[in-house]
């Protein structure tokens, strides 16, 4: 994108971007962009904010105004609100004991919690109205269950002739975290995403199977599951802490 705001400028078009990693933004150089404290993805901080995020948009616009140059970068004084930690917020779950690292154990874990994280999402989607559950075909319990079935070292089918039995994988992953997510926003508390993630990634059967998922499959002979493995199921900052 940096390097596109030059060729724009260039034609006589004024480009200004949002910069999540200020580093990448000091060696790529854009001719404007505005530096932001938030997570990645979130360049105008927290959902559901449009004052909060308006700051951000005006901030990012005003650079437009700016005569010196020819590279701006300039830092967002204000952090995303959003994460401080709500102390009234309680996980919808308690931590899970799988200690003993065995992936039959944690695949009969899993399919119990999901059964259970089903009901609860089918509840929070009515409340809330809309869902970004769905990206497998599957329903939530049926998520749990596919993985459940990766984790034992089967390779179930693909519920779809469009997607393969690998991308599925993928897919289910992604919609179970989504659900579970959604459940932990259900009640009128605002936990931070710090929150959510530290309970999702460490207190949950779901967690600890797609780490164990994504261990298993690291160095498969597949390249498409090594792949998917090593860099979609859990995110960088998670499996680098994890180590």
């Amino acid at each position: 994108m940096s390097a596109l705001g030059h060729y724009l400028e260039e034609e006589g078009i004024p480009t200004v971007a949002i910069s999540l990693i200020r580093a990448q933004t000091e060696k790529t150089k854009p001719p404007r962009a505005l530096w932001v404290p938030f997570e990645l993805g979130r360049p105008l901080g927290p959902p559901s904010d449009p004052v909060f995020q308006k700051r951000v948009i005006l901030a990012a616009l005003r650079l437009l105004e700016r005569e010196h140059g020819p590279v701006i970068i300039e830092d967002f004084p204000e952090d995303d609100p959003r994460e401080r930690p709500d102390l009234s917020w309680r996980a919808p779950l308690a931590k899970h004991d799988l200690d003993d690292g065995s992936a039959t154990r944690l695949a009969a874990a899993l399919e119990d919690e999901s059964a259970w994280i089903e009901a609860a999402y089918r509840r929070a989607a009515v409340d809330r109205g809309r869902t970004i559950v769905g990206l497998s075909g599957l329903s939530v319990g049926e998520a749990g269950r596919y993985m459940a079935a990766w984790l034992r070292g089967q390779t179930p089918e693909s519920p779809s002739a469009e997607m393969s039995a690998v991308l599925t994988l993928r897919f289910a992953v992604d919609d179970l975290k989504a659900a579970y997510i959604e459940v932990a926003l259900s009640g009128s508390a605002r936990p931070s995403s710090k929150q959510l993630g530290d309970w999702f990634w460490n207190d949950t059967a779901a967690g600890t199977a797609t780490f164990a998922l994504r261990s298993m499959y690291l160095t498969s002979e597949d390249e498409r599951l090594k792949a998917i493995a090593g860099l979609f199921l859990v995110p960088g900052v998670r499996a680098t802490q994890r180590g």
